[in-house]
C-alpha cells in the first residue's frame, strides 16, 4: 500500500484555509498533517512535521510563502505550491520556474491536479537542492518583476483556465464584502474572492479612482457623468455600466474630470 501524501496548509484567511483542508480531507491517500495561519507557524510546523507538500499562501502575516521558503534549509524544504490572488508577477515567475500555484478562488480540480503532480515529483526523487534552487529563483524573479510600479495584467479565473486580463481593459471593480465583481470594456465579467484595498494598491491611482467605499472605476472608460440630487453624480462607462458616486468622491471627480 502506498504511503499517504502528507500535506500542510498555510493561509491567514480562515475560509480559504477551511476550503483547502476540506478538499484534502476528502482525498484518498492524503494526510492533512497541519494548518498554519501565518509564516512563523508555517516554518515551525514544516520543520517539526516534515510534510511532503506545503500549500503556502503568498501573502501572510509574519512572512508570506516566499519568506517561509527562504527561511527553511534545503533539507527541510517540502514540495511547495503557492496560493495567490491577483499577482500577475507571481504567476509569471512560477510558470517560468515550473513552480505549482493555486489561484484564488481555488478550484477543487486544480488542487487535485497539484496533489497528483506532487506524487509524480516525489516518485522522480527530485533532490532538495534542485527544489530549493527553483523556488528561490522564482522568488528572485518576482522581486525583479515587481520593480514595475503597477500591475499590467490580472490573472483571473475563467472556467477551467486562467486568463491574464490587461488592466487597461478593466472598466470597473465592485466589491460585495470580499467578493469582487470585475467587468471589462467588452462586458466580460469575473467574480473573485479578494480584498478591494489589496487590489487597489496594485493599480495605477492616476487611472483607477474610487466612486465610493466599494467601487473602483477606470477613468479611461468614463464617457458621461449625470448630475444627481445632493450634489452627487452617476458615472456612465463606455460598456454601458452606470455607477453611483458618493458625495465626497463627486467632489474629487469634479476636480479631475469636469474642470476645464
Amino acid at each position: 500500500m502506498t504511503a499517504p501524501l502528507r500535506v500542510l496548509v498555510a493561509d491567514d484567511e480562515r475560509p480559504a484555509r477551511r476550503f483547502l483542508t476540506a478538499i484534502l480531507k476528502s482525498c484518498q491517500d492524503v494526510e492533512l498533517v497541519g494548518e498554519a495561519a501565518n509564516g512563523e507557524e508555517a516554518v515551525s510546523l514544516i520543520t517539526a512535521l516534515r510534510p511532503h507538500l506545503a500549500l503556502l499562501d503568498l501573502q501572510m502575516p509574519e512572512g508570506g510563502g516566499l519568506d517561509v521558503v527562504r527561511r527553511l534549509p534545503a533539507e527541510h524544504l517540502p514540495l511547495v505550491a503557492f496560493v495567490t490572488a491577483f499577482d500577475d508577477h507571481a504567476v509569471e515567475a512560477f510558470e517560468l520556474n515550473a513552480i505549482d500555484y493555486l489561484l484564488k478562488p481555488v478550484q477543487e480540480e486544480r488542487v487535485r491536479h497539484t496533489l497528483n503532480r506532487a506524487r509524480e515529483r516525489l516518485a522522480a526523487r527530485e533532490s532538495p537542492a534542485t527544489r530549493s534552487a527553483a523556488l528561490l529563483e522564482a522568488g528572485a524573479t518576482i522581486d525583479r518583476l515587481r520593480t514595475r510600479q503597477f500591475a499590467d495584467r490580472l490573472p483571473l479565473r475563467h472556467r477551467d483556465s486562467v486568463v491574464l486580463v490587461p488592466v487597461r481593459t478593466i472598466a470597473s471593480i465592485v466589491a460585495e464584502g470580499e467578493i469582487l465583481h470585475i467587468r471589462t470594456a467588452a462586458n466580460e465579467t469575473y467574480t473573485v474572492t479578494h480584498r478591494l484595498l489589496a487590489l487597489e494598491a496594485r493599480l495605477d491611482t492616476r487611472r483607477f479612482l474610487r466612486l465610493g467605499r466599494g467601487t473602483l472605476v477606470n477613468l479611461d472608460h468614463v464617457t458621461r457623468m449625470n448630475p444627481m440630487p445632493g450634489s452627487t453624480y452617476t458615472v456612465v462607462l463606455a460598456n454601458g455600466q452606470e455607477l453611483p458616486v458618493s458625495r465626497i468622491q463627486s467632489r474629487v471627480l469634479r476636480e479631475t474630470l469636469l474642470k476645464l
